[in-house]
């Protein structure tokens, strides 16, 4: 983790005028929050808007309006006299998100065994074609935690359902973070890649019923993990 009194800065462009100003804001700052590791350093993450300003090369109006969309929908919250923060959930919250998201995603992997092609299926074992050769992928965490992150999305997208995806979305800046802390701890990293690769076996032989269970007893593995260790607690 990063030590204390560290600020993480959000990876920004500047944005080009054409649409709404606060469109983009809004878009470019919830795309930023949730390519971040939220839960990778201990203080807060507070949102500075003059130096948002700076960065999307826009005045501070859409900056301010774009606050409000994103508190609106839970990313961030202003506490008076302070600012803006990145909200960052208790440990009980986490693990219900991650105990949702194993629900959805489950059904995703059973809806894929129908839905999805064959060429789509065999598409999940390139996202770690790099790892199958190393005991461990933890020599290449950052790799590995994108493609762990990607495999889990495409699940999701393969399942075929809209309102699964839409439900998702949401969860999915602190799932993510979540994933990519814990690869790092206790050796799941190198259990995590190994039963990927059972995941999709059921997936390519179409067995729904174990491509559900294994998804989800993947996912709620997680949540025992943030159980025991308490990684997020506050």
């Amino acid at each position: 983790m990063e030590s204390e009194g560290s600020q993480p800065k959000l990876n920004i462009a500047p944005i080009e005028a054409g649409t709404s100003l606060r469109v983009r804001a809004y878009e470019a700052l919830k795309r930023a929050i949730t390519e971040m590791d939220i839960y990778a350093h201990v203080e807060d993450i507070r949102l500075d808007e003059r130096q948002l300003s700076q960065d999307l090369g826009v005045s501070r109006t859409p900056i301010r309006e774009a606050f409000t969309l994103l508190e609106q929908e839970g990313f961030v919250r202003a506490v008076p006299r302070r600012g803006i923060f990145v909200v960052r959930k208790t440990k009980r919250e986490i693990i219900e998100m991650i105990e949702v998201w194993a629900a959805l995603e489950s059904m995703s992997a059973r809806l894929a065994t129908q839905r999805a092609s064959d060429k789509e299926l065999k598409s999940l074992r390139t996202l770690f074609r790099e790892f199958h050769d190393e005991s461990s992928p933890s020599e290449h965490m950052h790799e590995y935690s994108e493609a762990n992150i990607r495999f889990h999305q495409k699940i999701v997208e393969l399942g075929g359902s809209r309102l699964i995806a839409d439900m998702t979305e949401n969860l999915f800046i602190h799932v993510r973070a979540i994933r990519t802390v814990s690869l790092r701890q206790d050796n799941r990293a190198a259990r995590s890649i190994k039963e990927h690769m059972e995941i999709i076996d059921a997936l390519e032989a179409r067995d729904a019923d174990r491509a559900e269970r294994l998804v989800r007893e993947h996912t709620l593995g997680l949540a025992a993990h943030v159980e025991k260790h308490g990684l997020f607690a506050r």
